[in-house]
């Protein structure tokens, strides 16, 4: 596995379980990954040295995140390297131009949207979009960065002649989508062709950063369901991913009154924070689920162990270190799974999640937030 983020950490526990020897190329030996993965090699996901000693004598290669340089794949590929997902899949999670293409030439929903080639191009799309649009940079955004609301070329002018000088990303634009909410399905793939797919969720974003997950999404359509997860597994089958695949959608009104429908907002090919609920809440989890997929292996139930399951993050804290919290924790609520990244402790960033699951929504979804709350340094009130 390329990356040494939490994604490869909690890859760790079920490849131990299954036996399955995980080596992960790591950035540093402090990483999240390198503090319970054994065999961890540092070195950069773009280097082609580090990446040929990784992959000697696997039976697989998969990574935590998209950013490894595509040609490098190919040319693994070409030696023979069993790349899961592949570069042909993966560019589509790489490339938010790529991706929106493709899926249209599929006939998918997906919000209306541009490339930019010039100011004059976002002027002519937000005359058609009611004036407000939403630009991305094609590569490299995540988690609210790469992404601007705009009104006027003025308010992206930097992104705009970064891009024509090849100092910045390529550009898109997309529709102001007016949604109800966000929702998310994972589905994982395996290169003969089996398909399985987790509950639909609703995830909560704070400043563009997920802060919740709700499993299943609460007051779901059955027929906005079955579209979600039709949706998502027709992507995974068009675009030939192995793996776990994570869909991120916007609902919005179905017309003439009917039920709600969806459109394809993000894709990742790797396990996803909107599936970190599968691990204490689904039969089989996403990372367990992604070993299965890319050795080729029969898939697990992906069925929920409770009526509900709410996913909670942990972004920033008070405290120097969120482990001095866990007692406080397990007192509050003996019930509540804390999941930590070993990562230092920045403002906003992604700590670790705490999964609550019951029958009552309500109920769990306060303990979950009230759990990653002391996590945080803060009241549980």
């Amino acid at each position: 596995m390329v990356g040494g983020g939490q994604l490869a950490r909690m890859m760790a526990s079920p490849a131990a379980a299954l036996g399955v020897h995980l080596r992960v190329l790591v950035e540093s030996p402090t990483s999240s990954a390198a503090q319970v993965v054994v065999d961890a090699p540092v070195g950069a996901a773009s280097d082609e040295a580090a990446i040929a000693r990784l992959v000697e004598g696997a039976d697989a290669l998969t990574f935590e995140h998209e950013h490894v340089p595509n040609a490098l794949l190919d040319r693994l590929e070409g030696a023979g390297v069993a790349v899961r997902p592949d570069a042909a899949a993966l560019v589509h999670a790489q490339d938010k131009i790529v991706m929106r293409s493709r899926l249209a030439a599929l006939g998918l929903p997906v919000p209306r949207w541009t490339a930019l080639g010039s100011a004059s191009d976002l002027a002519d799309f937000l005359g058609t979009v009611g004036g407000v649009a939403v630009v991305k940079t094609a590569r490299g955004g995540y988690d609210g960065k790469g992404v601007r609301v705009v009104r006027s070329p003025d308010e992206v002018a930097d992104w705009l002649a970064a891009a024509a000088d090849g100092s910045g990303a390529p550009l898109l634009a997309e529709e102001k989508v007016p949604f109800t909410r966000e929702l998310a399905v994972l589905v994982a793939r395996r290169p003969s062709g089996e398909a399985r797919a987790w509950p639909v969720v609703e995830s909560v974003q704070r400043d563009g950063v997920c802060a919740e997950v709700v499993a299943p999404a609460p007051g779901l359509h059955a027929a906005t369901e079955a579209e979600a997860i039709d949706v998502a597994t027709r992507i995974a089958t068009g675009l030939g991913v192995t793996g776990v695949l994570a869909v991120e959608l916007f609902e919005v009104e179905g017309a003439d009154g009917g039920p709600p429908r969806v459109l394809v907002n993000e894709l990742a090919m790797r396990p996803h924070n909107s599936g970190h609920w599968t691990i204490d809440g689904s039969v089989t989890s996403q990372f367990e689920q992604h070993l299965r997929a890319v050795l080729d292996l029969p898939l697990g139930d992906t069925s929920a162990r409770s009526a509900w399951t709410v996913m909670a993050n942990v972004l920033g804290s008070a405290l120097p270190d969120p482990t001095a919290a866990l007692g406080d924790v397990a007192v509050l609520d003996a019930g509540a799974k804390v999941h930590l990244y070993g990562k230092e402790v920045r403002a906003g960033r992604k700590l670790g999640h705490v999964n609550v699951s019951g029958e009552d929504l309500a109920d769990v979804r306060r303990r979950a937030v009230a759990a990653a709350a002391l996590l945080r340094g803060e009241s549980s009130a």
